[in-house]
């Protein structure tokens, strides 16, 4: 171990809630500069305030499941009545495949 791996963890270990966050993706580092540049925000700005949109997205998402109990509901409002069933061979003529 290197004396500068040594300072970093000593660093690491006193810092406040043992923060340690690295990231070494070059994809990941040249998409957080550009949003931080985009922003006129530090990379780690830019970090947190991507995270944080992400999660207040992800929270209000609805639940695939439910988008499409709800998309099937609306499609059989929608239906007209008096429909027939279809058979796998027609269902599949109609798709192309024969």
């Amino acid at each position: 171990m290197t004396v500068l791996h040594k300072c970093h963890d000593k660093l690491a270990a006193t810092w406040p809630g043992n923060m340690n966050l690295q990231i070494r993706d070059p994809r990941a580092h040249a998409l957080a500069k550009q949003l931080a540049q985009r922003k006129g925000l530090s990379m780690t700005e830019a970090v947190i305030a991507a995270l944080e949109t992400e999660l207040n997205r992800t929270a209000q998402a609805t639940p695939l499941a439910q988008r499409v109990a709800e998309i099937a509901a609306d499609l059989r409002a929608l239906a007209r009545p008096g429909g027939r069933d279809m058979g796998k061979a027609e269902i599949d003529a109609m798709w192309g495949h024969d």
